[in-house]
């Protein structure tokens, strides 16, 4: 597995965590409300993975 592969299955890890915490915390799914829960896990899972990294150095 390539870096940039290992990256990637990263942040996807991540999004897809907190996308699934996000549906699980709201009541009703809205279209805006997908758009927004989808667009804050992207951020975050970029947040998670620069700290990762800046972390371990990697």
């Amino acid at each position: 597995m390539t870096r940039r592969t290992a990256l990637a299955a990263e942040l996807l890890a991540w999004w897809s965590a907190l996308v699934a915490l996000w549906l699980v915390l709201i009541s009703a799914v809205y279209t805006l409300e997908l758009v927004v829960g989808a667009s804050a896990a992207l951020v975050g899972a970029l947040a998670a993975c620069a700290a990762r990294r800046a972390v371990t150095g990697k």
